[in-house]
């Protein structure tokens, strides 16, 4: 195997690797001070048409769900302490599908990564696989939901809205999803997919609009993030309400969407991939690594190294099969029972595919820049990013330096440089 290796490094061990400048992209950055969004919620909540609602003895169902989802464990325990102060009982479910392993106990655990504990919250989380049948959609499908909110006196979608990752449509990451797809764990995940993303854009809305009519849903606190991943908005949604105000916040969320603001490359170097940033590892809204043909956007590049996954995402891959190569480094984090269970409900197995395997991140890279077809290998076009989330500071090239004279909001941040690999060709 040694030898093997050997071959594979001599074939790219010659290959160019330009020096590389640091980058600020500037975005508008409107948000709500965390100390700020307690006072905001209890406002919001406030109002009669969402606190009359709430009456002395319910018992209240509060979603949280996977992603990561900015102050996501102040917001839940703000409406739960809302729902206390109404005299009912709040408890939270894990909303998110077959996320988690598609177990009970991998759902909480997730949810306990990103800080929504019983402790944090302020009330008990109710994890369970079980769903309950709430009605017949307008095509006839059964719908399940999770058991403890089936039989709960109310429900609040808690949930952020977001561009999906793989199709478009008027309803994609949002409340309309929280519910048919979040809330109506494994089979609802696995029955919304099997049509593929073809049909979710339909699908999404069909099973959703059924949880509305048929089962206890009170309304949402959806929230919209700005570029820097930071909460900017934070809405109270009537579930009567939901169709018809969800595709309008859909758009405004998609205009706060950060993006690379050079429209191409060879090669997109991603430095860490992983749940906490996308739930497709790497947001193709931004990497342009799109697991279906429904949905577009993000850089055009030729080639995409993966470097690392994030210690949050718990060895969990899934997007690294939208990398030409990656590092052993990767190649031994990965945990296959992690990645898989999402990938067989969604029914899309290119996520989860390994791409090439090289010993380091300079190999990694080398091979990229030596598999592209009709680029200037003297002076390749490259972008390097921290991950998909954090674009606000990025490296460029040296071949960017007269193009982004012409580009409004990028303002260079550094000389170019030999990028630092150590003695093992890795980036410290």
């Amino acid at each position: 195997m040694k030898r093997e290796r050997q071959v594979v490094a001599d074939l790219v061990k010659d290959t160019y690797v330009p020096r590389m400048f640091r980058v600020k992209q500037n975005f508008p950055r409107p948000r709500i001070e965390k100390e700020e969004i307690p006072d905001v919620i209890n406002g919001l909540l406030s109002q009669e048409k969402f606190a009359s609602r709430i009456k002395p003895g319910m018992r209240i169902a509060i979603t949280a769900g996977s992603r990561g989802v900015a102050n996501v464990a102040l917001t839940t325990r703000c409406i739960a302490d809302f729902v206390k102060s109404r005299g009912a009982s709040p408890f939270v479910v894990p909303a998110m599908g077959s996320h988690g392993g598609a177990t009970a106990e991998g759902q909480k655990a997730l949810l306990a990564g990103y800080g929504v504990t019983e402790e944090n919250v302020g009330c008990p989380i109710l994890s369970s696989m079980e769903v309950k049948k709430i009605g017949v959609n307008e095509e006839g499908g059964d719908v399940y939901i999770d058991k403890h909110a089936a039989e709960a006196d109310g429900i609040i979608l808690g949930c952020r809205i977001k561009p999906h990752t793989a199709f478009r449509g008027p309803y994609e990451s949002g409340m309309m999803k929280m519910m048919a797809i979040g809330l109506g764990k494994q089979y609802g995940a696995e029955v919304c997919h099997e049509a593929g993303f073809k049909n979710m854009a339909k699908n999404v809305p069909l099973f959703g609009k059924c949880i509305i009519k048929n089962a206890p849903v009170l309304f949402a606190v959806p929230t919209i993030e700005n570029a820097f991943d930071e909460t900017c908005r934070i809405l109270a949604v009537a579930a009567e309400d939901i169709e018809a105000q969800e595709p309008e916040l859909l758009k405004e969320a998609f205009t706060y969407m950060p993006r690379i603001l050079v429209d191409s490359c060879d090669v997109l170097i991603v430095d860490q991939i992983g749940k906490n940033f996308s739930g497709d590892g790497m947001d193709p809204n931004i990497t342009g690594t799109f697991c279906t043909p429904y949905a577009s956007g993000g850089i055009a590049s030729q080639r995409v190294a993966v470097l690392d996954l994030s210690p949050e995402t718990h060895g969990n891959g899934l997007g690294i099969g939208m990398a030409s190569a990656t590092t052993k480094r990767v190649y031994d984090q990965l945990d296959l029972a992690s990645m898989y269970p999402n990938a067989i409900t969604c029914t899309v197995l290119t996520g989860v595919r390994i791409p090439l395997v090289m010993e380091s991140d300079k190999e990694a890279i080398q091979v990229c820049i030596k598999s592209c077809n009709e680029i200037d290998k003297k002076n390749p076009r490259i972008v390097r990013i921290p991950n998909s989330l954090q674009l606000e500071h990025i490296m460029l090239s040296e071949a960017y330096l007269d193009e982004i004279r012409d580009i409004p909001g990028l303002d260079v941040e550094s000389e170019p440089e030999e990028l630092p690999f150590d003695g093992d060709g890795n980036l410290w």
